[in-house]
């Protein structure tokens, strides 16, 4: 097969590409970061790139257009007439047919994201599942030759008045070694007081294990002490699946569509987590082999994919997962480079699209310890929901992450240094004003160039703004003959300048659209219709408690959120962000064995509602595509123009 050289610019990478992979594919091979919401489906738009044509001597290429594929239909219904004339195409369309150095704008490149993921401060019952238990052992003789594991059962039994526990393989093959270097104190890890983990010599006080939180587009570590319920350390990193598409349904299409694409999946995953590890643990003087426990919560597909299991069902009619229950695999089984003896142990599924994210959102929150009903939003990618109390328990999900995250809008990106992160726009003069990420001075007050798009909480901050200053009426439209020239009409359709050009790293000014403000809409009457349609089920009319969970939510202004209709009125005081709900979800279920039997039996206990069987659901969307609502009242809020 003919290969051609291929150079990406501004990383330099370089390596040889098949002829006829896209340039998409080829970033991938050879790890350049190009954003692709959808995965390579030529829709979103994200993964735009250019070709520089001409010689280039110190890598002997010659660069041409006609090195790319010819140009597409699906290019010329995304990429606007300027972009073309620029030779700006789309990563996933234009297929590589000679040698190329290709261009990869900075707004179009999968930088280093703010990952947003912090532990919360929560008091848990320490009772974890894996324990030590130092003993001294009498040595053999040759009138009592017992064998070393035989008699360091009985040496538990003796002290600790434990039944014979079984060893695992590699325990048993460290443990003559451990004894003898340990002049036969030693110090065994149990897990459940089953099973013999591990054997240190001499007497040992800390063991650790590791609370995941695989998101779809995060991935969160927090490495604990078993012996105190301390958090030594945390670790993130970007979920490396998110280059075969941002949401769930895009990577469900790349496992159908590619032979290869589960293992592909599985692999990267499995990589990052195993980088995970070796860093978390060097970071504090620890080595992987000291997990001897781990947690693990994600969604059901970052779950399937995470285990090999095919995701295919997920993606029809009835949604159906291969396994509810929890799961306990040995982390060499897994290909997990911790302890090999170490469980992994996976919260359980509450439905096709209510994950074990939601289980560990679950046993966080408890609102089934509760009076008050309380509705719990995780926002990420994918938008879960549970209401309810001590009496009841429902819970649903709906797609809003991709626009709530800032996928899908024009000048949508993560949240990254260089994010407008929070909007404001004054009501009488209809100026705005806005902060990045990486800054905590507000613009235009402090004027430096640098803004790169617009994240999640931007583009929520900036559509409440825009109805709270009346730049938009509650239909979502622009009004028209304002007096602001940051109102402007571009190829017949209106939008509103957030960032002039100076302001901004693109050398173009960043605005807000028209089909912005839909695709938020959108996103947020799904979320807003979703309780809706969950608190008729429930029988009630108003919400006691709102609490906004994911590391998303507890970057939303709650009053913003509210504005917008995010969901139904709520005493403002009542509506709380409590962050990474899922992570510490966790890290209970790793400190304390004893949640996961409750984790069990709520995740069966909670009712699932399949929002798009409900007859309601459409009526109830179209009313809450209006800001806030088209008729539900909102007495906590101030009338728009107010603050």
């Amino acid at each position: 097969m003919k290969t051609c050289q291929v150079i990406f610019q501004p990383s330099g990478r370089r390596g040889e590409s098949p002829e006829g992979t896209t340039v998409l594919e080829a970033s991938r091979m050879l790890g350049v970061g190009i954003e692709s919401v959808c995965g390579g489906k030529k829709s979103c738009g994200k993964c735009k790139i250019r070709i520089d044509p001409g010689s280039v001597d110190q890598h002997g290429i010659h660069s041409q257009p006609n090195h790319l594929s010819p140009f597409t239909e699906a290019e010329g219904k995304i990429l606007e007439k300027n972009e073309q004339a620029q030779g700006i195409r789309l990563a996933c369309a234009a297929s590589i047919q000679g040698d190329v150095l290709i261009f990869v704008p900075e707004e179009n490149r999968t930088g280093a994201q703010v990952i947003r993921k912090e532990a919360g401060e929560k008091e848990i019952r320490l009772n974890p599942a894996v324990r030590l238990f130092t003993v001294t052992l009498s040595p053999p003789e040759l009138d009592d030759p017992q064998a070393d594991y035989e008699r360091l059962v009985a040496a538990l039994a003796e002290r600790y008045g434990l039944p014979r526990p079984e060893i695992d393989y590699p325990a048993l093959l460290d443990l003559g070694g451990a004894l003898r270097k340990g002049n036969w104190t030693v110090t065994a890890a149990l897990r459940l007081e089953k099973e013999i983990l591990a054997v240190f010599p001499g007497e040992v006080e800390e063991a650790y294990g590791l609370a995941v939180d695989v998101g779809s587009t995060t991935v969160a570590g927090y490495l604990c002490s078993l012996h105190a319920g301390r958090i030594v350390g945390t670790e993130s990193f970007m979920n490396p699946q998110i280059t075969f598409g941002d949401d769930v349904i895009a990577r469900i299409s790349y496992v159908m569509d590619n032979p290869d694409g589960m293992d592909k999946m599985r692999g990267c995953i499995i990589d990052g987590l195993n980088h995970l590890i070796r860093n978390v643990t060097r970071n504090h003087g620890l080595a992987p082999a000291d997990i001897l426990e781990v947690t693990i919560v994600g969604n059901t597909v970052m779950h399937h994919l995470l285990l090999g299991i095919d995701p295919r069902a997920l993606g029809f009619s009835p949604f159906t997962p291969a396994i509810h229950r929890s799961l306990d695999i040995k982390a060499r089984d897994l290909g997990l480079k911790a302890n090999p003896a170490a469980n992994v142990h996976i919260l359980p599924i509450i439905a096709g699209f209510v994950g074990a994210d939601n289980v560990g959102v679950l046993i966080a929150e408890e609102p089934y310890r509760r009076d008050e009903m309380t509705l719990i939003i995780d926002v990420g990618t994918n938008g879960e929901m549970l209401l309810g109390n001590r009496e009841k328990l429902l819970s649903a999900s709906c797609a809003t992450g991709p626009a709530l995250e800032g996928a899908h809008i024009r000048f949508g990106m993560r949240a990254a240094p260089g994010a407008i992160e929070r909007i404001r726009i004054d009501p009488e003069t209809l100026e705005a004003s806005f902060k990045i990420i990486g800054e905590e001075r507000w613009r235009p007050e402090f004027r430096i160039t640098g803004a790169l798009g617009i994240c999640g909480s931007g583009i929520i901050g900036g559509v409440a703004e825009l109805y709270r200053a009346g730049v938009i009426d509650q239909s979502g439209r622009f009004r028209t003959g304002l007096a602001t020239p940051r109102l402007l009409t571009t190829d017949g359709k209106p939008e509103y300048v957030i960032a002039w050009p100076d302001e901004t790293s693109l050398a173009r000014p960043i605005t807000i659209s028209q089909q912005d403000i839909r695709s938020v809409q959108l996103a947020k009457g799904a979320l807003y219709a979703g309780a809706k349609l969950m608190m008729k089920k429930l029988g009630i009319e108003k919400l006691d408690r709102v609490v906004l969970a994911g590391a998303f939510g507890s970057y939303i202004d709650k009053t913003e959120a509210m504005f917008l209709g995010m969901f139904p009125d709520c005493d403002i005081d009542h509506v709380s962000s409590v962050g990474n709900a899922a992570g510490d979800g966790a890290r209970i279920a790793l400190l304390d064995r004893d949640k996961r039997l409750e984790a069990e039996e709520m995740a069966r206990r909670v009712k699932y509602l399949e929002l798009t069987l409900e007859k309601e659901f459409q009526e109830e969307f179209m009313a809450a595509m209006f800001i806030p609502h088209m008729k539900d009242s909102f007495p906590h809020l101030p009338p728009p123009g107010k603050s």
